[in-house]
């Protein structure tokens, strides 16, 4: 799984100049002026001299006077305004990483000009590095089908700096966010739930991951059964059997932090007897992008071994296919967690799989030290019409306490993956409330999430119930922070769950909170 990693410069007169090791420069900055070196400076201004775009768009130049003979101008326009953030530099590196590799450079070097002096550009080079690495990322089915090498052929990046950059963690972090994108965007068959089990244990062979897979029906059967209704039309194909994989990481001395992560990973979604219609079905091998972004987040942990960290994951990988034997609704189905839960709409089959993944861990939290729980899951399309490309996190009273959401939407910002704070009310209690003696809790109503009031935060309150997470608010004698994170929005770069590149969301805000830098 190779991509290119992040080498620091600091000695830029050298970086930049014909006899170094990088073959294309690659400036990011507001305007001209703005670049603290005269080479580059008068470089970029005898252009613009002669081509109106320099400053305007970004533009590949020919110039013998740089490494590689090639530089690359990204303006990143004005960074002043309250609305800027450090995504106005991920895209000009998106735009000129590509630019370079199309012209023929497999080793750029990024050198920012002057930024605002404010927190919020405070990691605009390892920003810009991630970006590029989006950027050049090309799908598992293409890597596997073609010449890697030709699709991907960008080795390394360089960082001019001249205050540190752990290059590590930022590798750590790409490794993450890489597998979070093979994950979720692979189409079905090849990720099937028995091969995204697979490519877990293939990708966290003989590293710090501790990886099991559970396989075995009867197993599933009684201890998720509410996963296990949503595969039960799948079961029937060998190469559609549902997955659980547990994964485990403990550093090394005195625990500060367990985290308990849940992840969706529906390998495709037909919405089950609730069929999706209306060309709705298009981009639902997607639907895996929360387990695609655990996995991802555990790999990253994996690969820079934090101390006081321990995590544990649990991921369903299943396929809700349409059979003879699908779940339907006004079924009531007995949680892991003992409670009795009607099936209202069986599209609505994330919160199902998440629901007994959260109960396992929740009996995990109750014997661990500072202990936060989270679902991570492309779940509603209304977190998407609601926050649009940002990443929604709902919290229960515990985590609002401890400032979880919050927490990881200040972080996201400076590392550009952004997301926004949701709150449980209790309308979201009432909305999923049992109408007879005969249930507990009622999984989802029959409408568009999109068109349905709350209909992001609702669900967060049934998975409370239905993990039995419910017990262990505030007031209880054991209170257990808990996040739900619906990453509808912000899973995909524009929001084409077909075509568009997985964004990996929220693993580099996760490794920003969680994953403390040496």
């Amino acid at each position: 799984m190779a991509f290119p990693h992040a080498k620091v410069e600091q000695d830029l007169l050298f970086a930049i100049s014909p006899q170094s090791r990088w073959d294309a420069v690659i400036v990011l900055a507001s305007d001209v002026k703005g670049i603290d070196n005269p080479t580059l400076e008068q470089c970029i201004s005898q252009q613009q001299q002669m081509d109106a775009r320099i400053g305007r768009e970004t533009v590949l130049m020919v110039n013998q006077e740089v490494a590689g003979g090639r530089l690359v101008f990204a303006p990143v326009g004005n960074l002043q305004r309250d609305m800027d953030d450090v995504r106005r530099i991920a895209d000009a590196a998106k735009q000129a990483v590509i630019m370079a590799r199309d012209a023929g450079a497999v080793n750029p070097l990024l050198v920012l000009g002057a930024l605002p002096d404010s927190l919020a550009f405070a990691q605009s080079l390892e920003v810009a590095y991630l970006a590029a690495c989006q950027a050049l990322w090309q799908p598992l089915e293409a890597r596997e089908a073609l010449n890697e090498s030709e699709i991907e052929p960008v080795q390394s990046i360089g960082l001019y700096s001249t205050a540190p950059v752990d290059c590590d963690w930022l590798i750590a972090v790409e490794a993450g966010r890489r597998l979070a994108r093979d994950l979720c965007g692979t189409e079905p068959e090849r990720m099937s739930p028995p091969q995204f089990a697979d490519y877990c244990e293939q990708a966290f062979a003989g590293s710090a991951v501790k990886v099991s897979v559970i396989s075995d029906d009867a197993v599933l059967r009684r201890d998720y059964p509410l996963l296990h209704a949503v595969a039960r039309a799948s079961t029937h194909v060998e190469r559609h059997q549902p997955r659980v994989i547990r994964l485990e990481y403990t550093g090394q001395g005195p625990i500060d932090n367990t985290l308990l992560l849940a992840g969706k990973g529906i390998t495709f979604d037909t919405g089950g007897a609730d069929l999706k219609t209306d060309g709705h079905m298009a981009g639902m091998s997607r639907d895996k992008g929360g387990a695609a972004a655990v996995a991802g987040f555990m790999l990253s942990l994996a690969r820079y071994q934090p101390k006081g960290v321990k995590a544990i994951a649990e991921i369903g990988a299943v396929r809700n296919s349409i059979g003879s034997d699908a779940f339907v609704a006004d079924e009531i189905i007995r949680s892991h967690a003992g409670v009795r839960v009607r099936i209202g709409n069986t599209d609505a089959e994330g919160r199902l799989v998440l629901a007994d993944l959260l109960s396992h861990l929740r009996e995990d939290a109750m014997q661990a030290e500072s202990p936060s729980l989270f679902s991570v899951a492309t779940l509603t399309g209304h977190a998407a019409r609601a926050y649009g490309p940002y990443t929604a996190y709902v919290e229960n009273g515990a985590a609002r306490l401890a400032n979880c959401g919050n927490a990881l939407c200040e972080l996201g910002d400076v590392w550009g993956d952004p997301g926004e704070t949701s709150r449980l009310r209790c309308e979201d209690f009432d909305f999923v409330r049992p109408r007879s003696k005969a249930d507990d809790t009622l999984s989802s109503n029959n409408g568009p999430s999109a068109t349905t009031a709350r209909g992001h935060q609702f669900p967060a309150a049934f998975l409370c119930i239905a993990s039995g997470l419910d017990k262990h608010e505030l007031s209880s004698e054991q209170p257990l922070p808990y996040t739900h994170v619906d990453i509808a929005g912000s899973g995909v770069e524009g929001g084409d769950w077909q075509h568009s590149k997985p964004s990996a969301a929220p693993v580099t805000a996760l490794a920003a909170r969680y994953m403390p830098k040496a």
